[in-house]
């Protein structure tokens, strides 16, 4: 809940000095209340801090004074949220703003406009008004905010495509490896060096299945954070022990994507085979290359064509 400043009530007051004991009207104006705002930043990656306080309140104007002083202004309340936040009314469902760049921010609930004093009143007609203008309350919001992941390059697979092995291998992260099914439930966002200079934000994104379009398994919570991927490496295992058949795998992923969105298949992709590592894993990548297209072989345990799948997704990522 967003609840802004109310604005500060106009005085009612008149000169009283020594040689003025009759002085006109000096009643000030009210200070405008302070506004809830909220700003992207980089330097916040989750929603969690935001989300242990249920009220945030921006101060409200202070009242005017004698001698036409004005009330001070309340200060803001200013929100730093992560890259990539969306803020949806509460109430009514639909998206107010999309915070999806850096140094961006909405004005969530404006302050209240302060009141005027008796001194604004005062004319060739009305020269001693005794009445001021209370202010304005502030604005009051219920909100919802929902984090979608913003990166370069995502890393898209069933579960246990070795997504999260071949992250672990490029960058510094270290996402939880497992052999068994959905390992990776929350995004995981990382850095891999590119060359000597150039840097690659990947994301390693919770397993998808069949149906997920339809919210089967993590279904939603994983396609939402495709959408900000500019860039997309459909991950398959070719591996003999593999759970699902290459050329099936990448069926599911090319229908899934497009079945949740028209853009999503349209999105630049390359298209990897993870675990290449014996002659039985390079025949099954044979087979998928002959029935889906140009194909990256990778094996993250020993590295091979891992340098060249980088450079090839910045190229995607950066077109000259």
């Amino acid at each position: 809940m967003a609840e802004a400043g109310k604005g500060g009530d106009g005085l009612v007051s008149f000169r009283r000095e020594k040689f003025a004991p009759k002085g006109g009207p000096d009643g000030g104006d009210g200070g405008d209340g302070g506004s809830v705002v909220l700003i992207a930043t980089s330097k916040r990656t989750s929603l969690l801090a935001v989300g242990r306080r249920p009220r945030y309140r921006a101060e409200n104007g202070r009242p005017g004074g004698p001698a036409l002083r004005a009330g001070r202004h309340g200060e803001d309340c200013v929100v730093h949220l992560p890259v990539g936040t969306q803020i949806y009314d509460r109430e009514r469902g639909h998206l107010l703003r999309d915070l999806s760049s850096e140094g961006e921010s909405v004005v969530l609930a404006r302050g209240g406009r302060g009141g005027r004093g008796n001194a604004s009143y005062a004319n060739s007609v009305r020269q001693a008004p005794r009445h001021a203008q209370r202010g304005k309350p502030g604005e009051t919001r219920a909100v919802r905010l929902e984090l979608k992941l913003v990166a370069e390059a995502g890393l898209v697979g069933l579960p246990n495509a070795g997504k999260s092995t071949f992250l672990s291998a490029v960058s510094r992260a270290r996402p939880k490896v497992a052999c068994y099914p959905f390992t990776t439930l929350q995004p995981q966002v990382a850095v891999a060096t590119v060359g000597e200079l150039e840097t690659l934000v990947l994301a390693d994104l919770p397993g998808l299945i069949e149906g997920a379009a339809l919210g089967v398994g993590l279904g939603h919570r994983f396609l939402r954070h495709v959408e900000r991927c500019r860039v997309l490496l459909h991950l398959v295992d070719v591996s003999p022990g593999a759970d699902t058949d290459p050329e099936a795998a990448a069926q599911v992923l090319a229908r899934e994507l497009s079945s949740y969105s028209s853009e999503l298949a349209t999105r630049p992709r390359l298209l990897v085979a993870t675990k290449c590592e014996d002659p039985a894993a390079e025949e099954r990548a044979d087979r998928l290359e002959a029935v889906a297209g140009p194909l990256h072989r990778i094996s993250s345990v020993t590295g091979r064509g891992v340098k060249e799948l980088l450079a090839a997704a910045w190229s995607l990522v950066h077109p000259a």
